[in-house]
């Protein structure tokens, strides 16, 4: 009697288990609606729920927030074939609409509301360099000078070395040159 408790426990499990994927499916095949989404300024609406009367699908509206009638809005005629209708509006400013479908037989096919958010603001262009380089201090850091001035500068640093070894071994012993 113990050992059944578990075994009807876990057979309504499975049970549940399996009958969650096919509930699933009729549901998502019950009710098509629509689709919306957007692309910076564009807004665009796709749907499977209307089918071709007098040789149209339908019309696809969108509202502003102030806007309350499917016909206030800006309207666009659905195209597509049996399998997919879409419509889509190009240049829409910065705010929150709403996208209603209307079938060519009166039925509506659903509607949803988008955010259309601003357009990132573009970074600054780098400001270029001058091309002659650092002229910072006393003489610049960008002046080429030749091989003779650099011989020169060289020498200079050499004589200011020995002079200074030359210093320090006779300030230690006083006795010598």
């Amino acid at each position: 009697m113990r050992n059944a408790q578990p075994l009807v426990r876990y057979g309504l499990t499975a049970a549940a288990a399996a009958a969650l994927p096919l509930a699933l499916t009729t549901g998502a095949a019950a009710a098509p609606g629509i689709s919306v989404s957007t692309s910076g300024s564009t807004v665009s609406v796709t749907t499977s729920a209307c089918t071709e009367s007098s040789g149209a699908w339908g019309t696809a509206s969108l509202l502003t927030s102030g806007q309350a009638n499917f016909s206030q809005g800006r309207q666009v005629a659905l195209s597509g074939s049996a399998a997919n209708q879409s419509a889509a509006w190009s240049n829409v400013s910065p705010g929150t609409y709403t996208v209603i479908v209307i079938c060519s037989n009166g039925t509506t096919a659903g509607s949803q509301s988008v955010i259309v958010s601003a357009p990132a603001t573009p970074r600054p262009t780098p400001t270029v360099s001058p091309s002659r380089g650092v002229m910072g201090g006393l003489g610049g850091g960008s002046k080429d000078y030749g091989t003779l001035t650099l011989v020169a500068g060289g020498a200079l640093v050499s004589t200011g070395l020995v002079a200074t070894g030359w210093y320090l071994r006779r300030r230690n012993k006083p006795y010598r040159l």
